[in-house]
């Protein structure tokens, strides 16, 4: 069970952070899961925006490089989208996933990210 927050409305240039806990989540499964965030907008297919395997090695879509940054906190069983300098064409609702395998992949809820101009 996969909770999300952090999302909202921002002004072209600021930041947020979003947030994906995972409820129930034994930790070897949490540390050895590749993470990853996407997001959906009106009129596109839904996109993968950074991703992080088990190791450490992080990649970011090239539109958010520089500006992205994904973690994790394994105490607190959280991946975390620190996002920066956000633009309009950020908008969107971004999912957070935990793939550990064939049956095992988890989805979060969704969250709303509108960014003004």
């Amino acid at each position: 069970h996969l909770v999300e927050s952090g999302g909202g409305l921002v002004q072209v240039g600021e930041s947020l952070r979003l947030s994906c806990k995972a409820n129930g989540m034994i930790l070897s499964m949490f540390t050895s899961s590749t993470m990853g965030w996407y997001r959906s907008a009106p009129g596109k297919e839904r996109e993968l925006v950074a991703s992080r395997i088990n190791g450490g090695l992080s990649n970011y879509a090239d539109s958010v490089k520089g500006r992205f940054t994904i973690s994790k906190d394994n105490t607190r069983r959280t991946m975390y989208l620190q996002m920066d300098n956000l633009r309009p064409e950020d908008t969107g609702v971004y999912y957070c996933n935990y793939y550990y395998g064939a049956g095992n992949d988890y989805w979060g809820q969704g969250i709303q990210v509108t960014v003004s101009s």
